[in-house]
C-alpha cells in the first residue's frame, strides 16, 4: 500500500530542522526500501523550506504512522502537523506533463 505524510514546519526559525539535519537523512537511508518518493516542500520562492512530503510503500497505517514518529525531525518538533493519508498511484499522465 502507498501512504503520503504530508508534514508542516512550524512557523519559526530553522534551528530545530537543521540541529537534526544529518540525523535526519541517516534516518531515511536506514529507510530507503519503504520510501518512493520524498522531499522537501517549498513555499513559491522556491527557496523556503515549509515542510517534507514523503510517499512510502507500508503494510499498514500503523507502519506508515512508526516511520513518521520515528523521522528525527518528528521527534525534534519540527512539523506543526503530519497527516497520514492512504493513496492509490495512477498511470494517468496528461500529454502537457513535464517531469521535474
Amino acid at each position: 500500500m502507498l501512504w503520503c505524510i504530508t508534514c508542516v514546519d512550524k512557523p519559526s526559525d530553522d534551528s530545530a530542522r537543521q540541529s537534526v539535519l544529518e540525523t535526519h537523512r541517516a534516518y531515511l537511508k536506514t529507510q530507503a526500501d519503504k520510501i518512493v518518493m520524498s522531499g522537501a516542500t517549498l513555499s513559491d520562492d522556491g527557496e523556503t523550506m515549509t515542510g517534507s512530503c514523503f510517499i512510502i510503500a507500508a503494510e499498514s497505517r500503523a507502519e506508515a504512522e512508526a516511520f513518521s514518529n520515528n523521522d528525527p525531525f518528528t521527534e525534534a518538533g519540527v512539523f506543526s502537523s503530519v497527516t497520514v493519508t492512504r493513496m492509490k498511484k495512477s498511470t494517468f499522465i496528461p500529454e502537457n506533463y513535464e517531469k521535474a
